[in-house]
């Protein structure tokens, strides 16, 4: 099975810096897509940024030219460098990979297990 660790998050002030990485461990055939998501308390879960297969980058409007999404395809890793913290930006953040496991099967998504960003105002 596929599986996927998250790791850097952490407890920062407002216009600190943090860097989540996520690295996929399994037998992966092809990724086909890399994606950040974040929940915080009460509200629903939503896309941060994600990388698609040929590279393309994709933000929300929240975390435009403060959050920067990159990848290390030879490693199966993902990383989400984010400067310029706000509050607001509190949340569980959850890696996503769309991955096949084999030529003729269909993606599927895995999900990381969370790692809690917390920005003090």
């Amino acid at each position: 099975q596929v599986q996927l660790v998250e790791s850097g998050g952490g407890l920062v002030q407002a216009g600190g810096s943090l860097r989540l990485s996520c690295a996929a461990s399994g037998s992966i055939f092809s990724i086909n897509a890399m994606g950040w998501y974040r929940q915080a308390p009460g509200e629903q879960r939503e896309l941060v940024a994600d990388i698609t297969r040929g590279g393309s980058t994709n933000y929300a409007d929240s975390v435009k030219g403060r959050f920067t999404i990159s990848r290390d395809t030879a490693r199966n890793t993902v990383y989400l460098q984010m400067n310029s913290l706000k509050p607001e930006d509190t949340a569980v953040y959850y890696c996503n990979f769309r991955v096949t496991t084999g030529r003729w099967s269909s993606y599927l998504e895995v999900w990381g297990q969370g790692t809690l960003v917390t920005v003090s105002s």
